[in-house]
């Protein structure tokens, strides 16, 4: 078993600041932030095959709960409607729309953690330069911030998406998966001044730490879970489960990305061959948070039958057991490799640990300016270092400008970047479907993550994107006919 053979992929909400706008302007606001990209493009999105209320437990919910501050904000606003979705499918694949007032960037479908960490920066320069223009058209000062909290009581989120075999069910996952969830937040968490929910505390690890109520259940938006249950697997649900991942960070720096991805899918992958470590934690939302909040770095996390292990255990336990019993790339050896060192690191040689995770690096900076300045965690002042932390100006981030001091570590080439957000590195069907959005526009008709529809003299051909093809389309095909014969099975 090869995790590469799990497809993956990140959403990710951006925070939007426009001066002079207020929180109920917000949906509309972001709508036109979306639709003032200008990249190559298709416009729409096809809503049919998705079912955010089905539960991987076998049932289907009434209706998702909703936050109460939420609900009497929502009762002052237009209807929802498709439009102000404003759904764009890139040349990349990718799609980029508003998801409740945050522009919403959704990678395209990748089998390499790095590939997708490469990816999720593309999704970075579509946000930003998005924003420069609305600021440039509308006059407003407008800046967009890759993080998870407003520092208010509002969390938004960055979701990861893996592809299993059905055949794992809802009870294979959780005892495959929910170890990692907790334990990887040492190695990938991006760090955050205060608490907005519980103890108070000058500095937690989590940014979505505060947010989980339950240890599992389908929600999304209140109730957060640990472990989100949502059975919508965006392929032929007789065959496949989307594993929906919804308690992660925001990253800025791309090899935390990478990690936080890598860590899951070995533990998935393990699982589908009964070889996941079993580490039954006692209180998932508990452990998440307390992990999150422990600053002596012992991460200590209590199992059933009051045993406790370590976060640094469960991560090492995984990758020993993905070594014996996987097939490996060299990415994912690599992977494995950087997660030893950093545990190493983060003992010995912490500027070495601050360099490649988000918290730490964040961290680093604020002591220093609390050092230089002669304050404490209390000062208010922290909380806006936090948010620039994250704004992606690069002429205004302060993770932009420890990367530019050497730092933090970089980001990818320029020169790579543009070749994945003309097409996509990867011949996955996201590949497929960015070559129908830019060639082939004007005959679809359709389009999502596990289909393409196109319109023909006769009328519609639905073509199923099987996440387990690979799409070369090299050369690609120079009609509609051509393309769609390609693309049948």
């Amino acid at each position: 078993m090869n995790p590469e053979h799990i497809l993956c992929g990140i959403e990710t909400e951006y925070g939007l600041a426009i001066e002079g706008r207020t929180p109920r302007e917000q949906v509309g606001d972001a709508a036109d932030v979306v639709r003032c990209c200008k990249a190559p493009c298709w416009e729409g999105w096809d809503y049919r095959h998705e079912s955010p209320r089905a539960d991987l437990r076998g049932f289907t919910l009434a209706s998702l709960a909703t936050d109460p501050v939420d609900a009497a904000f929502d009762t002052t606003k237009p209807a929802w409607g498709r439009e102000e979705r404003a759904d764009r499918i890139l040349g990349n694949g990718a799609r980029f729309y508003n998801d409740h007032g945050h522009p919403e960037y959704a990678t395209p479908e990748c089998r390499s953690a790095l590939e997708l960490a490469w990816a999720d920066k593309v999704g970075e320069r579509v946000v930003l330069t998005a924003a420069q223009r609305y600021e440039q058209e509308t006059g407003r000062r407008t800046r967009v911030y890759k993080n998870n909290t407003d520092h208010h009581g509002a969390s938004y989120g960055t979701h990861e998406s893996y592809l299993a075999p059905r055949s794992m069910g809802f009870e294979g996952l959780v005892k495959a998966v929910m170890p990692i969830l907790i334990a990887r937040i040492p190695l990938c968490g991006a760090g955050k001044v205060g608490a907005e929910n519980g103890t108070p505390c000058g500095f937690q690890v989590s940014q979505r730490a505060d947010f989980f109520t339950e240890p599992w259940n389908a929600e999304t938006l209140y109730r957060r879970p640990v472990f989100n249950t949502r059975d919508e697997p965006h392929a032929d649900p007789e065959r496949w489960i989307r594993l929906h991942v919804i308690c992660g960070d925001a990253n800025m720096l791309p090899s935390a990305t990478a990690r936080k991805v890598e860590l899951v899918r070995l533990a998935l992958a393990l699982g589908q061959i009964g070889e996941a470590p079993v580490w039954p934690v006692s209180d998932p939302v508990r452990a998440f948070q307390s992990v999150s909040r422990d600053l002596s770095f012992k991460f200590r996390i209590e199992l059933e039958g009051g045993r406790w292990t370590t976060a640094r255990d469960i991560v090492e336990s995984v990758c020993a057991s993905a070594e014996r019993f996987l097939d490996l790339s060299p990415t994912t050896q690599s992977i494995i490799a950087e997660c030893r060192h950093l545990w190493e690191d983060l003992e010995m040689r912490h500027e070495a640990f601050a360099s490649k995770v988000d918290w730490a690096s964040k961290r680093q900076m604020l002591q220093q300016f609390i050092e230089s300045e002669g304050t404490s965690w209390r000062d208010p002042a922290l909380v806006a270092y936090d948010l620039e932390f994250h704004n992606l100006d690069p002429d205004e981030g302060l993770c932009r400008a420890l990367q530019q001091m050497g730092l933090a570590e970089a980001d990818p080439p320029e020169k790579a970047l543009d070749e994945r957000m003309a097409l996509h590195a990867e011949p996955t069907r996201a590949r497929a479907r960015g070559l129908a959005a830019l060639r082939f526009g004007s005959s679809l008709r359709a389009a999502c993550w596990r289909s393409l529809v196109f319109g023909t003299p006769t009328g519609l051909w639905e073509i199923e994107l099987h996440p387990d093809r690979e799409f070369a389309m090299d050369p690609a095909p120079d009609d509609v006919e051509s393309f769609v014969e390609t693309l049948e099975p």
